[in-house]
């Protein structure tokens, strides 16, 4: 796999600072029952890391400490943490929304089909990765058979729920090009997935966002050795935003790592660049028992065009309604 953060680190993007913390999105581990070709977690089956009970017990901890509002859960495919049904127990004991970013197939891998049960009884809100409403483009990016497990898996939350109206049980579709080019129009392209879906399968859903893909590990590798690689990075730069760079979601969360360590966004956990404190060179989650990083100064590289180019991307979708011409 090529590295990709050489090419990235000599950048002028502008450097944002930290505003108040609201989210903790933790990453309990890498292993994910799918190998997805514009993963930038580089997740997959064969992966090891899953997050240690020191750490786990910690999170609760952390959240009451600085009144969080959200936490934030992501992979790998989360739910195969051995702890990620306790985890959340604890955050909604505290009043804390919880999210779980989830690739649907799971909740038919064998022992989960009480999943999707769970889920709905701690009102947890489900953001589902779907990057096409079309069988040919999801299997193309996700694997044979995904797209029918997902259809599935969608199936099962609306029956508990899920996407209805009135129900409370959030259900966000994720919508990643499948290519090296910028996503549609974000309110658009929801309409388009809403009408499909429900034409084709009976599905609901409450809202889609749009994500960038990243030039940063397994994307950022393939776009290396297709040669598309300058040429992608042109197109995010071409296509900056400056009023974006007031919403991305790196000035109110904080990333953590299967080992606990702090991170201004997911993209820079998987580049490996800490959040800068004063305290100590690779702060810690303990480190939030105390500070919530306020002011500190955001890790750049060019690869945050990414979540500045058009319309924006970050973990909830696109931050304006710019309609963008180059993906149409």
């Amino acid at each position: 796999m090529h590295d990709t953060l050489p090419l990235l680190r000599k950048t002028d993007f502008p450097v944002p600072r930290r505003q108040r913390l609201t989210t903790l999105q933790v990453n309990l581990g890498y292993r994910c029952n799918q190998r997805c070709l514009h993963c930038h977690v580089n997740a997959g089956p064969t992966r090891t890391e899953m997050m240690d009970d020191a750490n786990i017990d910690l999170i609760p901890a952390v959240l009451a400490a600085r009144k969080l509002e959200t936490l934030d859960l992501t992979g790998g495919a989360p739910e195969l943490h051995p702890r990620f049904r306790d985890l959340v127990v604890a955050a909604r004991a505290l009043g804390v929304r919880v999210i779980d970013r989830c690739n649907l197939t799971i909740l038919s891998e064998p022992g989960y089909a009480d999943l999707a049960d769970f889920l709905a009884a701690q009102r947890v809100d489900v953001v589902a990765s779907l990057p096409c409403y079309l069988e040919d483009n999801v299997d193309g990016q996700r694997g044979e058979g995904v797209y029918a497990r997902s259809i599935a898996g969608l199936k099962q939350l609306n029956l508990l729920g899920y996407g209805q109206a009135g129900s409370g049980l959030d259900l966000t579709l994720v919508y990643n090009p499948t290519g090296a080019f910028l996503p549609p129009d974000q309110l658009g392209l929801e309409a388009a997935y809403k009408r499909e879906l429900f034409e084709r399968h009976g599905i609901v859903f409450n809202q889609l966002f749009t994500l960038t893909n990243m030039p940063i590990l397994r994307f950022g590798s393939t776009l290396v050795s297709k040669g598309q690689f300058a040429e992608y990075m042109d197109l995010l730069k071409q296509n900056f935003s400056f009023a974006n760079l007031d919403k991305v979601m790196c000035r109110s969360l904080i990333s953590v790592d299967w080992q606990g360590q702090l991170f201004d966004c997911d993209f820079n956990q998987m580049l490996g660049l800490t959040l800068q404190g004063e305290a100590k060179a690779r702060p810690h989650l303990a480190d939030l028992l105390n500070t919530d990083f306020a002011e500190a100064p955001i890790q750049v590289a060019d690869h945050c065009y990414g979540c500045t180019a058009g319309q924006g991307s970050s973990c909830g979708g696109a931050l304006s309604e710019v309609v963008l011409e180059q993906a149409a």
